[in-house]
């Protein structure tokens, strides 16, 4: 195969029209001999520049030599130093925003294709037998860890800690493991069975014990967990369930779902499945309201359930906080952008259900807080989009559960849960991360958080 070292070797991906009415991946990675030769156009930077844009620090370009090189089991083990995930992270990164954009190789062409390397490395390492193992020469601390959450924050923090000699126990709420992985992001994005599963049994492969359905603040406190089952340090990555909405009128309709709950029904429940109990909303016109990942998982679920779906977002394309190749998906499997516009009330029929979505057209004004510009209604420009179905994507909280049920610990206006640069909370011993603390971000950062905190806590137990 001919290369030009100026861009990327593509991946295969199945069709539009064929993946828009099923949920099996949608790309299909790497081959051998094509990782081989989109790692040929790493420069092997000496001040590698990638590994600084990376939450995790992965050695990238050692890595990346050893795949070059045909050395598969060499590159999963460079990987493992740093993550315990990399199967998930090759998937769901925003690698164009973090390693990616920093790759020296993009100045003027194309940025290596690191995630598409880092998603081979660990499918072949599966298909191998190869896990990752717990350091020669890790010494037994004799001291325990409580995980609360097996999100990406608390699974990274908990083979962190087993790699340091800790016996880590992780205290799951659902009956699944892995957080925001299950119940989230849609099995054409990440296989549950084929990739999330097998990372969580490597995790336990360390030693780690998983406690599903155990709640937090229901089940045990944090404070049953220090003076009843005997734990020194507690680390928080319970992330953000708790959806937000508009308050507008006619929010309260039958159709009217948040993102999270109708992900968590297709995603962890199997509800996408055409012999599952469990129900969900097979709308005739889904609209879906917001623009971020979250928003095109909702949109591209609803599809492949048979709707016709349109995304409704306040500002233009260029503000759309979802990631590019998100959004260019979307477009293929013929999902319909309302840009520059926003609800301002549900309409419903005679028996309570959603009949359509009024909106209003935006335009973009002054820039606000965050550097973007606001968006400001045009006077007079309602309109109806006729639907059945209005999936709320604004953004998550974090669950107050944990807030309620344990003294001294200090959250922010929106719920975060307030940490210093150690991870530590304002209560001695519990440290936290993930979107626990920050609000609903990417699992790469939850991730970055949990390895902070696992050095923390480390920290704090060598005193």
């Amino acid at each position: 195969m001919d290369i030009d070292v100026m861009k990327k070797v593509p991946v295969s991906e199945q069709d539009p029209q064929v993946r828009a009415t099923n949920f099996d991946e949608v790309n299909l990675g790497y081959t051998k001999d094509e990782a081989v030769l989109e790692a040929s156009r790493c420069l092997t930077c000496k001040n590698a520049r990638c590994v600084q844009g990376c939450p995790v620090s992965i050695d990238i370009p050692s890595f990346i030599s050893r795949v070059k090189e045909g050395d598969v089991e060499g590159a999963y083990n460079v990987i493992s130093l740093s993550s315990s995930l990399p199967a998930v992270c090759g998937r769901v990164c925003p690698q164009e925003t973090q390693c990616e954009a920093q790759c020296v190789r993009g100045i003027k062409g194309e940025a290596v294709s690191i995630g598409r390397l880092e998603r081979f490395v660990a499918d072949t390492a599966k298909e191998m037998g190869i896990k990752p193992q717990l350091p020669a020469d890790m010494v037994k601390k004799g001291k325990k860890v409580a995980i609360i959450g097996a999100g990406p924050s608390g699974l990274t923090c908990a083979g962190d800690l087993a790699k340091m000699g800790y016996d880590v126990t992780i205290f799951e709420a659902l009956h699944k493991a892995g957080g925001v992985l299950v119940y989230g992001i849609p099995e054409f994005r990440l296989p549950k069975d084929k990739v999330v599963a097998k990372e969580v049994e490597n995790i336990k492969a360390l030693g780690v014990e998983i406690v599903t359905d155990c709640v937090i603040g229901r089940s045990l406190t944090i404070d049953d967990l220090f003076e009843q089952e005997g734990f020194s340090a507690v680390f928080i990555g319970s992330g953000a369930g708790l959806p937000r909405f508009m308050n507008i009128p006619g929010e309260q309709a039958l159709g009217v779902f948040s993102a999270n709950e109708y992900l968590t029904r297709s995603n962890l429940m199997g509800a996408f499945s055409p012999d599952s109990r469990t129900p969900i909303m097979r709308a005739k016109k889904a609209v879906i309201v917001g623009g971020g990942n979250v928003a095109m998982d909702a949109a591209r679920t609803a599809k492949r359930l048979g709707s016709e779906v349109h995304v409704v977002y306040r500002r233009s394309e260029e503000e759309l906080p979802a990631r590019k190749e998100e959004v260019h998906h979307a477009k293929e499997e013929g999902i319909i952008f309302d840009l520059l516009t926003n609800p301002v009330e549900i309409l419903t029929d005679e028996n309570g259900w959603v009949k359509g979505c009024k909106c209003i057209r935006m335009e973009l004004g002054e820039p606000d807080a965050s550097g973007r510009r606001s968006p400001v209604p045009v006077e007079g420009s309602e309109f109806t989009i006729d639907c059945d179905a209005v999936i709320m994507s604004l953004g998550t909280s974090p669950n107050p559960l944990i807030k309620k049920t344990t003294s001294g610990l200090e959250v922010n206006k929106r719920g975060g849960i307030i940490v210093n640069e150690a991870e530590m909370t304002s209560r001695d011993g519990v440290f936290a991360g993930g979107d626990a603390v920050t609000g609903a971000a990417t699992v790469i950062l939850a991730m970055g958080a949990g390895k902070s905190a696992a050095k923390g806590i480390d920290e704090y137990l060598s005193k």
